[in-house]
């Protein structure tokens, strides 16, 4: 089998809030690229990556001159076809560009490899299980009145969700008074059993971090994630060795490497993989099993119509980020049922591009 060429999209798609129906900014986008390789043997494989605004059209350009690159190729070869990409862009570095047209490319190679041995491809992966929980995510953000943020977490509950993700950091001076007040409001709106999670964005010194969330344990969080800076490693495992609340890291971070400084520096409890900047599903599986070789677990960002391929494949996968912004690519997603995702049993990544809702968003 060879890859016989590609087709390749952007997507200016809307920042949906499918949980309350508000979001910070009502005209926010999120542009995406979507990629398709093409076989001689009439398999093709999807790929996805995103920017986010800025600079799309040269991560485009990017995919789509490494797409030109490995035609001729057996798409099978996966780590061969990336050395091939290494070498041709080995200048560019590990990180920015490089990475994200990296990871549309490996995307789409596993699919097709999916398709190949006709098994969906968190079974091609490691199979360990066909159903995954999954947050709800980008609901409770920091800008939100508290009315709001109250009516919110109802109606997360009232779909099924179990677990949840809120912002914290929300005075910019730092002031612990208004986390301690939005963490008491949505502990007391979703109760005990619920599942807390906070996201921080490197807002806080580590200082901060400590104080802050030393203040914040009463209300039982699964963690607090990206406390400060992701580059300081001895000031997040100063942070994490000083709460009892786990510290989640590594959304962040840029290629396989920098996560071997951040596990062996103990400066996570929890690693946090985005597929995107890890450079593809190739090594978003290698980070995985370095974190299982530290007893971590794994969580997600972003496209968890992908992600939850990769975290049901694993042993230490933990949760899926339920952020469904990607999802107008494709003709049909996985939905959530009580707080889970359950594979579908088509082959590869079992999605579909929709290619008049990528017509309709073209910039």
């Amino acid at each position: 089998m060879k890859i016989t060429g590609y087709r390749s999209w952007i997507a200016n798609l809307p920042i949906e809030q499918p949980f309350t129906g508000v979001g910070e900014d009502p005209n926010a986008k999120r542009a995406f690229i979507a990629l398709e390789l093409l076989t001689d043997g009439g398999v093709k494989g999807i790929g996805v990556t995103s920017f986010g605004a800025k600079l799309t059209r040269a991560l485009k350009s990017a995919v789509d001159e490494f797409a030109e690159l490995i035609v001729g190729d057996n798409p099978m070869r996966i780590e061969a076809t990336r050395g091939k990409l290494y070498a041709a862009a080995a200048h560019a570095g590990p990180e920015g560009i490089f990475n994200l047209a990296l990871a549309a490319i490996d995307i789409a190679l596993w699919d097709i490899k999916g398709k190949v041995s006709n098994q969906p491809l968190w079974q091609l992966l490691g199979g360990n299980r066909h159903k995954v929980p999954t947050y709800a995510s980008g609901a409770l953000m920091r800008t939100m009145k508290a009315d709001l943020v109250a009516t919110a977490c109802e109606r997360i509950i009232e779909k099924g969700f179990r677990e949840i993700k809120m912002h914290l950091a929300i005075s910019d001076d730092g002031y612990a008074g208004s986390d301690i007040e939005r963490a008491r409001l949505v502990r007391g709106v979703v109760g005990d059993e619920v599942k807390l999670m906070a996201d921080i964005n490197q807002r806080w010194r580590v200082d901060q971090a400590v104080g802050i969330g030393s203040r914040l344990e009463e209300f039982n969080f699964s963690w607090l994630e990206d406390v400060t800076s992701c580059h300081d490693y001895a000031g997040l495992a100063h942070v994490a060795s000083s709460l009892t609340t786990p510290i989640a890291s590594g959304e962040l971070l840029w290629g396989l490497a920098p996560f071997r400084e951040l596990i062996q520096a103990r400066a996570t409890d929890i690693v946090m993989i985005d597929l995107l900047r890890a450079g593809g599903i190739t090594t978003w599986m290698k980070i995985a099993a370095l974190a299982e070789a530290f007893n971590l677990p794994v969580v997600t960002h972003l496209l968890p119509e992908i992600h939850m391929h990769l975290i049901g494949a694993i042993p230490n996968g933990l949760t899926v980020e339920y952020m469904p912004w990607s999802f107008r690519l494709f003709e049909e997603v996985p939905l959530p049922v009580d707080g889970s995702l359950t594979m579908s049993p088509e082959a590869g990544l079992g999605l579909k591009l929709d290619y008049k809702a990528l017509e309709y968003y073209a910039p």
